[in-house]
C-alpha cells in the first residue's frame, strides 16, 4: 500500500510540473539567426529645446536632459534615463526672425537661420538648441542628424517658410539650388570646427508629400525629380569639402510613399526610384549618400492588420528592388485616430499610449526591419500625444491653443512631467544599443502576428561579441504571463520593467522563474 501511495505521489507532483511547465508560454531564441544591425533610438529637439535651453531654470533644463541621454543608474541600480543613441537637430528657415510676418501663428514653431538675406551668418543664434546638443555629447550621445524642412526664407519661391497654397514642388527659386547646398554643409563645418559637433547625418527634406501651405509650420512639398536633383548638388558640396557627413533621403509621410505610386505630385514608390539601379533618379552613387531609405510611420498603425500589412509590403518591396538598402523610421507620435488611445489630442501620462508606441516600434523593428527608431519630439508644452516629456503650468494644465497665455508663459519655466512613453521607449533605447544584432525570438503560442499584438510580443538583440541578449517584451494583456525561454544558457540575468507602477525599474530574475507583469513594457538583460 504504502509503496503504491509513493508512486501516486510521484505521478501527481510529476504531472504538477508538467502543468506548470505547459501553464508558460515557451519563447524560442536563435541567436544564429540573424536580422538587421541597429543603428540608434532617437528623437528630435524641435521647436521646444528652443526656448527651453535658453530661458528655462538651469535645474530643470539639466533633469531633462538627463532624462533623454543620461545612461547612469541611481543608487538602486535603475536608470536615471532613457539613453538616446540618436538626437535630431533641427535647422530652421528663418522664420522667426519674420515674426508675425512669417505668417506663422505659434511663436514656438518659428524657427531661427543662421544666414541672412546678405550672406551674413550669426553664429550666436540656436542657443536653447545647443545646449540641449552639448548636454547630448556629454552624456554618451553618439549620433546627430542635422534635419530642416524648408529652405531660408530669403531663397524661397514665396519669401515664407511654407509652401503657398495649390503650389506642389519644391519651394526653393532656381538659382538658389547651389546656394543653399552651400549653407547646410557650412553649418555642418561650423560645429564641426567650433562645437565639436559632428552631424552624422543631414536630411534636406521631410515629409515632400505634403503640401505644407498652412499657417502651423515650417515645411515644402517637392516632387522626386526636385528631391533628386538638389540631394545631388547638396552630395556634390559635402564631397568637395572632404566632409563624412551622410545624407538621408526619403522622410516620406507615410511608408505607402516607399513602396507604392500614390499621391498628387509625383513623390512616391521612392524606393523604386532612389534605389533600383535601372532608375533615371538612381541615388546609389552619389557621394556623402547613406544607402538607406526613411520615412515617418504616421497613419499606418490603425487597424493592427494594417499596421502589419503596410510593413510586410515595405520590407517585401525592399527585397524586391535592392536588398541591401537599410530602413530608417525617423519620425512618429500619435496623429491616427483609433479606438484603443483616441487620437492625438489629450495627453497621456501613463501606459496606453506607451503600449501602442511599444506595438508601433516592435512593427517596425520585426517587420519591416527598420535599423534606427525615432520620436518626433523630446518635450511638448501641448495637450497633445507628442512629447516625451511634458511641459505644464505644474497644476497638470497643457497648452490647447496656440494664442493661449500659457503657450507663452512655458516659454520661460513651467514644470517638467514624465510619461509612461518615455520609460517604455527606455525600454529600447537605454538597452538596445548601436550596432546590435537582431535576432530570432518565436512565441510558440501559435498566435499570428495580428493576434500577438494585442497579446504578447518580443524581439531580441545581441551584441557585438555575442556575450549580452537583450529580450524586449510588450504585454497587452490585463495579466501577468510566465514564461520560459529555449536558446539562452546563462542564469545571470536583469530585468527591467515599465508599467503603471514602475519606470524601468530594474529586478534581478532567474532564467527559470520569469513573469511578464500585465500591460508592461518589460527589457530582459542576459549577460
Amino acid at each position: 500500500m504504502l509503496v503504491r501511495l509513493t508512486i501516486l505521489v510521484v505521478i501527481l507532483m510529476t504531472f504538477r510540473v508538467y502543468a506548470q511547465e505547459g501553464s508558460k508560454v515557451v519563447i524560442e531564441v536563435n541567436p544564429q539567426k540573424t536580422y538587421q544591425e541597429i543603428h540608434s533610438f532617437g528623437a528630435s529637439d524641435s521647436w521646444r529645446c528652443q526656448f527651453v535651453g535658453e530661458n528655462w531654470p538651469l535645474d530643470k533644463r539639466e533633469k531633462i536632459a538627463e532624462l533623454l541621454f543620461s545612461l547612469e543608474n541611481n543608487e538602486d541600480g535603475n536608470p536615471k534615463g532613457i539613453g538616446l543613441s540618436n538626437w535630431r537637430f533641427y535647422l530652421g528657415a528663418g522664420s522667426a526672425e519674420q515674426g508675425d510676418s512669417s505668417d506663422i501663428q505659434n511663436v514656438w514653431r518659428r524657427s531661427e537661420c543662421f544666414l541672412d538675406e546678405n550672406g551674413n551668418y550669426d553664429w550666436r543664434k540656436y542657443k536653447g538648441q545647443r545646449w540641449f546638443i552639448q548636454q547630448a555629447k556629454e552624456k554618451g550621445v553618439p549620433c546627430f542628424t542635422a534635419y530642416t524642412i524648408s529652405p531660408p526664407v530669403f531663397y524661397t519661391k514665396n519669401g515664407l517658410a511654407h509652401a503657398t497654397k495649390g503650389e506642389l514642388g519644391f519651394n526653393l527659386k532656381q538659382e538658389y539650388y547651389g546656394a543653399y547646398s552651400k549653407y547646410l554643409v557650412d553649418v555642418i563645418e561650423y560645429f564641426e570646427k567650433n562645437e565639436n559637433i559632428h552631424f552624422d547625418f543631414l536630411s534636406p527634406f521631410n515629409e515632400p508629400q505634403w503640401a505644407w501651405d498652412k499657417n502651423n509650420q515650417e515645411g515644402t512639398p517637392a516632387t522626386n525629380e526636385e528631391l533628386y536633383r538638389y540631394v545631388k548638388i547638396l552630395s556634390d558640396e559635402l564631397a568637395s569639402r572632404n566632409s563624412n557627413t551622410r545624407l538621408l533621403v526619403g522622410e516620406a509621410g507615410d511608408v505607402g510613399y516607399l513602396y507604392e505610386e500614390k499621391g498628387k505630385n509625383n513623390n512616391g514608390d521612392q524606393i523604386n526610384v532612389f534605389f533600383n539601379p535601372e532608375s533615371d533618379l538612381y541615388l546609389g552613387n552619389f557621394p556623402n549618400l547613406e544607402y538607406a531609405i526613411t520615412s515617418h510611420s504616421y497613419f499606418t498603425t490603425w487597424p493592427i492588420d494594417q499596421q502589419i500589412l503596410y510593413r510586410e509590403k515595405l520590407a517585401a518591396r525592399i527585397q524586391e528592388i535592392n536588398p541591401h538598402l537599410d530602413y530608417h523610421q525617423t519620425e512618429f507620435c500619435i496623429l491616427e485616430k483609433n479606438p484603443e488611445i483616441k487620437g492625438g489630442w489629450g495627453r497621456d501620462l501613463g501606459m496606453p499610449t506607451a503600449l501602442y508606441v511599444a506595438r508601433v516600434i516592435h512593427s517596425d523593428l520585426t517587420i519591416a526591419n527598420a535599423c534606427s527608431w525615432e520620436w518626433w519630439t523630446a518635450l511638448s508644452q501641448f495637450n497633445f500625444k507628442d512629447g516625451l516629456i511634458h511641459l505644464d503650468d505644474g497644476d497638470g494644465n497643457s497648452v490647447e491653443n496656440d494664442t493661449s497665455q500659457l503657450n507663452y508663459d512655458l516659454r520661460y519655466d513651467g514644470n517638467v512631467t514624465e510619461t509612461k512613453l518615455l520609460w517604455a521607449f527606455g525600454n529600447y533605447s537605454r538597452f538596445v544599443r548601436p550596432g546590435m544584432i537582431r535576432i530570432g525570438a518565436k512565441i510558440n503560442n501559435r498566435l499570428s502576428r495580428v493576434e500577438q499584438a494585442t497579446d504578447l510580443q518580443v524581439s531580441a538583440y545581441k551584441d557585438e561579441s555575442g556575450d549580452k541578449t537583450v529580450l524586449v517584451f510588450i504585454n497587452h494583456l490585463n495579466k501577468d504571463i510566465p514564461i520560459t525561454i529555449n536558446g539562452l544558457k546563462s542564469a545571470d540575468a536583469e530585468m527591467y520593467i515599465t508599467d503603471n507602477k514602475r519606470d524601468l525599474e530594474k529586478n534581478n530574475v532567474e532564467l527559470d522563474h520569469l513573469i511578464i507583469p500585465q500591460r508592461s513594457v518589460t527589457t530582459l538583460v542576459v549577460n
